[in-house]
């Protein structure tokens, strides 16, 4: 770690013409900083998710990230980082009081490791590699602000505990979650990078969902098709009847949450019904 503690203590803020920024996206030179190289650079970003992206990083910058205040989440708020594949020249920590805490290495960026933290933890800091060469090098990444009613929520996987959810969680998701959708598991495809788990879709019935994750399949009328992200050792499997699948959608991709079988599902939701205790409703026809 080149750039020391002590260093926090003596930024050195650059001017707003040297990048182009907005409320959700940065994109900056680390040639500016190339006559004093061990500048740290603050940068404020105020959106639910953006971009950064940092050319010919040198120094350091320091990302701050929070909501825009007039779409303020409840519950903890947590950053997601999710690197380019291109991304090389600086490594990721999260900063508090001058304690760096590691992220994501050069290496793991490679790898395409997405990485979450509490924003009560600290801030983002972005520290370039030292090198003669800086010429091709790019350290770029998108973020998500992600809020959860428990600082312990898993946040990239939520199912990464495999456990079944409660009734309450059940209707719950129905009403919260970014998909809510009906349909069989076709196929598993278990993904080369990490415990993760590619489950295809074919879907009688989109409910609701978030960023068109799940598309007309072409197949008959009424048929859509996707895919849902969920740990492989959680052990899904094709055949095992129909679903009533919701998640969450991060960076593009649906990762799933809870998934009970529709025929349980059913009888849950009629008997919330019945008792005038459902959250939310949607047709289910």
């Amino acid at each position: 770690m080149m750039i020391l503690v002590t260093l926090l203590s003596a930024l050195v803020l650059c001017g707003s013409a040297q990048y182009s920024s907005d409320q959700c996206n940065w994109r900056g030179s680390g040639l500016m900083h190339e006559s004093h190289a061990r500048d740290v650079e603050q940068v404020y970003l105020r959106c639910a998710e953006g971009s950064l992206e940092w050319l010919y990083p040198t120094g350091a910058i320091i990302i701050n990230l929070r909501p825009n205040l007039q779409s303020r989440p409840r519950g903890h708020l947590h950053a997601c980082i999710k690197p380019r594949g291109d991304s090389r020249g600086g490594s990721l920590y999260v900063e508090r009081a001058g304690d760096l805490r590691p992220l994501l290495s050069e290496a793991e960026q490679a790898a395409g490791r997405v990485r979450c933290f509490s924003l009560q933890e600290g801030v983002l800091f972005v520290e370039a590699s030292v090198q003669q060469d800086i010429s091709k090098r790019i350290t770029a990444f998108q973020y998500q602000l992600i809020s959860t009613e428990t600082p312990g929520d898993e946040l990239y996987s939520p199912t990464a505990a495999c456990r079944p959810c409660t009734d309450q969680e059940v209707l719950m998701a129905l009403c919260t979650s970014d998909f809510a959708v009906r349909g069989n598991i076709q196929s598993v495809e278990q993904e080369a990078d990490e415990d993760r788990a590619s489950v295809v879709v074919s879907l009688s019935h989109v409910y609701r969902q978030k960023s068109r994750v799940f598309v007309s399949g072409g197949g008959g009328r009424g048929r859509w098709t996707g895919r849902v992200k969920t740990p492989q050792h959680c052990g899904p499997r094709a055949g095992q009847g129909e679903f009533l699948f919701t998640g969450a959608v991060r960076f593009g991709e649906a990762w799933l949450g809870c998934a009970p079988h529709y025929k349980d599902f059913i009888k849950l939701y009629q008997s919330a019904l019945d008792s005038g205790t459902n959250p939310c409703h949607i047709d289910m026809d």
